[in-house]
């Protein structure tokens, strides 16, 4: 595996992380204005 194909699927990797977080953020910040449990479940 050349250098340049090892930068491509470790920029591949973060964008799919970042992509995750992302979302996980957006869900976190709707959860907090609207009320609620972040991943579904009842706590209580």
């Amino acid at each position: 595996m050349t250098l340049t194909q090892k930068r491509l699927v470790i920029l591949f990797i973060i964008a799919l992380i970042a992509f995750v977080m992302g979302r996980l953020a957006v869900r976190a910040m709707m959860n907090l204005l609207i009320g609620g449990t972040l991943f579904g479940g009842n706590f209580l």
